[in-house]
């Protein structure tokens, strides 16, 4: 079996496990999708505490519904969310906390930061990357839905301002032994799961 078909085959049982599991949220079901999975919120929650997020003023978040409970955190706390539009058709979304008027539970939505935002072809600087996985192995790899599209994001920005470190917010069904790698995937420095903090090193 090819990487592709691995890594497709490895997507297929996050699936399947999540959803036998009952853990997956709504969308459901969650085939094709980067999960949305039970625990969400306090995964979101134990990102917070991390140093990276405390001293981030503006956020390059994923727009998918499991990484919502982080863009609202984010905008409760005052920094700035810059979404990439789906499959970045339209470039990217830049909420400002102070010009939505405490709507940041609708403002955290693709729909909401669409009526709220402003879009601009390039994102600002962002102080950390928050992306979507469908698993991360023990080596901080992740496996995104299959689209390429976190890792163009990740690599975009990267290319416009030099390292930014990429966090996730994933179920801890969904951390893995082994994930097949490609020379263009990229590594995530943080995970953030309902019950543990992970770290791929530590910056200062």
């Amino acid at each position: 079996m090819g990487i592709v078909e691995s890594k497709e085959n490895l997507r297929r049982i996050i699936w399947n496990l999540l959803e036998e599991r009952r853990v997956a949220r709504y969308p459901l079901p969650c085939y094709g999708r980067i999960p949305n999975f039970e625990g969400s919120k306090q995964a979101a929650a134990r990102l917070t505490y991390t140093e990276e997020w405390r001293r981030s003023s503006t956020i390059l978040a994923n727009p998918d519904y499991a990484q919502k409970p982080v863009r609202e955190n984010a905008l409760k706390q005052g920094k700035i969310v810059v979404m990439a539009t789906p499959r970045l058709r339209s470039g990217f979304i830049i909420v400002d906390p102070s010009r939505i008027g405490g709507g940041e539970s609708y403002a955290s939505t693709i729909k909401g930061a669409f009526k709220l935002g402003f879009i601009v072809d390039k994102p600002p600087k962002p102080d950390l990357i928050v992306t979507g996985c469908v698993a991360v192995d023990r080596e901080f790899n992740r496996l995104g839905k299959g689209g390429g599209y976190g890792d163009r994001e990740i690599s975009l920005a990267r290319s416009l301002y030099g390292y930014i470190p990429v966090a996730t917010t994933i179920h801890d069904l969904q951390l893995v032994d082994k994930i097949p790698i490609e020379e263009h995937d990229v590594k995530v420095d943080i995970v953030a799961t309902p019950t543990k903090l992970l770290y791929r090193y530590r910056f200062r």
